[in-house]
């Protein structure tokens, strides 16, 4: 926790100052001390942009960055640190910890938006080949994670926005997927510097300005984005926010030395989002050309134009050579009326105010009133902020409330509704710094109760919707995805790999070095069922389902424990066992040799009793003194939820045998076990609360918010039971402002006790005594040779 939330955003703020010292130096002028962390960390992307293009240079990355880092803290020395500016260092570390709330105050190293979005399994991906390999493919075998690579990669898709988190990952050892939050985070507090130093002109006090970044840093919309891991969007909000605060000194003294900074934000962005960050950039830039013109006339602003294109041009050159990026189908994506991806519905043009109360951004907030009281209250407010801004004649404000409105205005008519939604996002810190402005002006203008007031309305309408986003958010399974990235290091080389169950953190990024795939994933091979279909994305199916044939290919199987999963093939052994996964492999010539697999058992049981002609059946295939292979089951005891006593707000749809815990309470049942023995506790489904299981009053563990896809199985622990009744309790405390605790109840159950073990031994059976397997419960049978 220490590595991801302290050290690296410290690591990356201190190369983020070293780096912009050095672009000082370049250009030979003094930054705003609150504007040099950002303008190094756009040089970082701008550099990393050109050593990651290709693969023979990419792992000088981190090197050539520390290395700049330390030659412009050099270069700069000595020199007479500034008076700190204690607002604004407070305002942006309050950002800062609003952002890492939901993660830090989980108690792990873990990232948001794990069920909603499965985009970040794809960054970190990305992140960590283009740090060993740029953007090559060579040298990777056929995997899900390859095809994925060629999915973005070989379509140019722009990875800037992810360089400074690979350069994080390289120099801390922690993988990208743990550092994720962490830079979201470093990434808003930049934004809270640059909305500082544009809203000098606003607010005479340093108290004032950093109460109104405080509250337009955190708009619920970008907040809600980032709770999704949404990194363009935020950093976009950043980029746009630095380049507005850069331009209108630049425009004022009218000095080739003040367009080196300019450029590298203008390339930086560019890096982020290719061609389409000319949407964002172009209506600040001609503004500034314009006002250059009639500041300084028109020859010496088409100069300083020209000089400016010359500067930024060639630090763009990693992101200009991306051209597929606008062909299809990442067009259509951009431009298609019909394209809603991961939202619901098209997103409220009004929630660019940036007040939205509800625990998920896609949906309507149910408090109508409140909320349609709120963003009028806003919009006047912001209405009239941009009145006195005028009157003001703050520049640097107009500039960027003008020009990112402007930009998302554009997008938002011309784009889809998918792209849209990141337009209001991008835009909303603008219309809040423009209401805070306005409230602003009212205080000053007296008397001052009434918008003191106002301005408490206007924060508390943030802070509300950013309070509900955080007990919806969607936390990542830090210990079982964990438990991936160990198993990973282990099977290294040792591929391909099967995952039979929808993880797109393990097929794309934490499985990597075993060539693994999905099997409802993006993949090369076809998997085909059984019964010859394939598994459609996000679904999730028991081995014994596939066709042995298309799971034989694969030497490494990384499987979900369950207790009601079958034992893969006789070729393969149990190499390693975790909490949550267990790892099966074969050797290179698989032995014995499947002539047939019968499968046997349900959903609900790994194992049956097979009938006797199937038997002969099989008997016949392998042959004259052939054999068949066969592994005994266990039957598991199956309690739904549903049938349990419980409290009448969990009942879910009509002839469905979960229940949806939307409140705290407790399910309690009997039942029998016919037999004896260590019966391990297992609890199928999601859950965001703290579930606990007791038998006859001993619990057998518990477990909070474990979410996963597919509605897998997770064991709280085991315990030894009798044959006979026993009682079974399950607790549900949906807990006090943890994170993600009021968030959409998802389906819970059923209950299982089950004594199978990982490791069930297969025995052999010579075919001419096959009838001896009649009657007997058997997990599956197979012909063998």
């Amino acid at each position: 926790m220490l590595a991801c939330w302290l050290a690296f955003p410290a690591l990356l703020i201190a190369l983020a100052c070293g780096c912009g010292l050095l672009v000082e130096r370049i250009a030979g002028i003094e930054l705003p001390g609150l504007l040099l962390p950002g303008v190094g960390l756009a040089a970082i992307i701008v550099v990393a942009g050109f050593t990651t293009i290709a693969g023979a240079t990419a792992e000088l990355t981190a090197p050539l960055v520390v290395a700049l880092a330390v030659v412009g803290l050099g270069l700069s020395l000595p020199r007479r640190l500034p008076r700190p500016e204690w607002w604004a260092l407070g305002a942006a570390l309050a950002v800062f910890l609003v952002y890492a709330a939901p993660i830090a105050l989980s108690g792990k190293p873990t990232f948001a938006g794990y069920v909603k979005l499965d985009d970040t399994a794809s960054w970190v991906g990305i992140t960590d080949r283009l740090m060993q390999h740029g953007r090559s493919l060579a040298g990777l075998q056929p995997s899900t994670y390859q095809a994925m690579l060629h999915f973005y990669l070989d379509s140019d898709y722009p990875v800037g926005a992810f360089l400074p988190l690979g350069i994080g990952h390289v120099l801390t050892r922690q993988d990208s997927l743990w550092l994720y939050q962490p830079y979201l985070a470093v990434l808003a507090s930049l934004l809270a510097c640059a909305l500082y130093e544009l809203s000098r002109p606003l607010f005479a006090s340093g108290a004032r300005r950093a109460a109104a970044v405080f509250v337009a840093s955190q708009s619920a919309l970008l907040f809600g984005y980032t709770m999704w891991g949404g990194v363009k969007e935020l950093a976009t909000a950043w980029l746009v926010a630095l380049l507005a605060a850069l331009l209108v000194p630049a425009v004022r003294a009218a000095s080739p030395r003040m367009l080196v900074a300019p450029a590298v934000v203008v390339a930086a962005t560019l890096g982020a989002l290719s061609y389409a960050g000319g949407a964002w950039l172009a209506p600040l830039l001609l503004a500034a050309l314009v006002a250059l013109v009639r500041q300084a006339g028109r020859r010496l602003a088409l100069r300083m134009a020209a000089l400016f294109a010359a500067i930024a041009v060639p630090l763009s050159i990693p992101a200009l050579l991306l051209v597929k990026f606008l062909s299809e189908p990442a067009a259509s994506t951009i431009t298609s009326q019909s394209r809603l991806a991961n939202l619901i519905q098209p997103l409220s043009p009004f929630q660019v105010v940036g007040i939205w109360p509800v625990d998920d951004f896609r949906l309507r907030s149910p408090n109508t009133v409140a909320t349609t009281l709120l963003i009028a209250l806003a919009i006047a407010a912001a209405l009239w902020g941009v009145y006195s801004a005028v009157r003001r004649r703050a520049w640097a404000p107009l500039l960027y409330i003008g020009g990112v409105g402007l930009a998302g205005a554009v997008v938002y008519l011309a784009a889809s509704p998918w792209v849209d939604a990141k337009a209001l996002a991008i835009a909303s810190p603008a219309v809040l710094l423009a209401a805070a402005a306005g409230v602003g002006a009212l205080v000053d203008a007296r008397p001052a109760i009434p918008a003191v007031l106002l301005a408490l309305v206007l924060a508390g309408g943030v802070l509300w919707s950013n309070v509900l986003a955080y007990g919806g958010v969607d936390l990542g399974p830090r210990d079982r995805l964990g438990e991936l990235e160990r198993i990973g290091n282990r099977i290294a080389g040792q591929g391909p790999t099967l995952m039979t169950d929808y993880e797109p953190f393990g097929a794309r990024h934490l499985l990597r070095k075993g060539d693994p795939e999905g099997a409802s994933e993006l993949r090369r091979r076809q998997i085909p069922l059984r019964n010859g279909q394939l598994l459609q994305k996000g679904q999730s199916a028991d081995v014994d389902q596939f066709d042995t044939r298309a799971l034989l290919v694969y030497r490494t199987l990384v499987l979900r424990r369950s207790p009601v999963g079958s034992r893969p093939p006789a070729p393969y052994r149990l190499v390693w066992s975790g909490r949550w996964y267990d790892v099966w492999q074969r050797a290179p010539d698989p032995d014995p040799q499947v002539i047939s697999h019968l499968p046997l058992g349900d959903d609900v049981n790994a194992g049956a009793v097979p009938r006797c002609n199937d038997v002969l059946a099989l008997a016949r295939q392998a042959g004259a003194g052939g054999r068949l292979a066969a592994v005994r089951s266990s039957p598991a005891t199956l309690i739904t939820l549903r049938s349990m006593r419980h409290p009448h707000g969990w009942d879910g749809a009509p002839g469905v045998n979960y229940v949806l815990p939307r409140s705290s309470g407790s399910a309690t049942a009997v039942t029998t076990l016919d037999a004896g023995g260590r019966y391990g506790v297992w609890i199928g489904g999601l859950f965001r609360g703290r579930v606990e299981i007791d038998v006859d009053g001993a619990s057998a563990g518990s477990m909070r918010n474990r979410l996963t896809h597919g509605g897998a199985y997770s064991e709280l622990g085991s315990l030894p039971l009798r044959p006979g009744r026993h009682t079974i309790t399950l607790r549900y405390d949906r807990g006090f402002f943890h994170p993600g605790n009021a968030g959409e109840a998802f389906p819970l159950g059923p209950i299982v006790l089950s004594r199978e073990t990982a490791d069930r031994p297969f025995f052999y059976v010579p075919a001419s005594f096959a009838r001896g397997l009649c009657g007997q419960r058997l997990d599956w049978i197979e012909a063998v040779g």
